[in-house]
């Protein structure tokens, strides 16, 4: 998968479609590339090199793109997902994250759609630093996080990105959709198995 976002980053051209990621302006715009905000000068230019001033790839990237597809929907994913309980599991968004060097934010607020576009549900809460416990995984680890979970992924403060596939999957036995959901797709994701 990394070669391929490689590849995909590469012939990725910054002046055509892509958005400003950011959690504090409270306006998400659903699209492929995703720039970080921290990249651009006060002029609206980019500071470094395309490279290292993607945020992320998706939102849903299984669907653009067979290699991330065929891992998605792999044997072992879905029996990870079998092993957790799930019923009907539906992947509802999926990501490459780059983490940046000098770039992260944590998102502890839910994105709704309403009649001006997307924005968050509530103005962001206060937490007390001191309760979140960093967390350190070794390159390649899988890390499950319940979407209830209140969670923050700080600065990058390494020279190196720290790339990361993120899946966002829900089961959908019995689960109706909120009308209000910020990710609105041409065609619901169909489940991945019912059993």
């Amino acid at each position: 998968m990394r070669k391929r976002m490689d590849k995909l980053r590469q012939d990725f051209d910054p002046s055509t479609t892509a958005s400003i990621f950011s959690t504090k302006n409270q306006v998400l715009v659903f699209s492929f590339v995703v720039l970080a905000e921290k990249a651009f000068d006060d002029d609206g230019n980019l500071k470094q090199s395309k490279e290292l001033s993607i945020n992320k790839v998706g939102h849903a990237l299984l669907d653009i793109d067979q290699v991330f597809k065929e891992f998605s929907c792999s044997e072992k994913v879905l029996s990870l997902l079998f092993s957790l309980g799930y019923k009907r599991p539906a992947v509802i968004q999926s990501m490459y994250i780059f983490k940046q060097p000098g770039i992260g934010e944590g998102l502890v607020r839910r994105f709704i759609r309403g009649e001006d576009g997307v924005n968050f549900d509530r103005p962001s809460p206060s937490y007390d630093q001191g309760d979140f416990v960093p967390i350190e995984v070794k390159a390649g680890s899988l890390v499950v996080i319940h979407g209830d979970l209140i969670h923050q992924s700080v600065e990058n403060q390494s020279p190196n990105s720290r790339h990361a596939y993120s899946l966002h999957v829900v089961d959908t036995d019995g689960c109706k959709w909120a009308e209000d959901k910020w990710i609105k797709r041409k065609v619901e994701p169909e489940p991945l198995y019912a059993s």
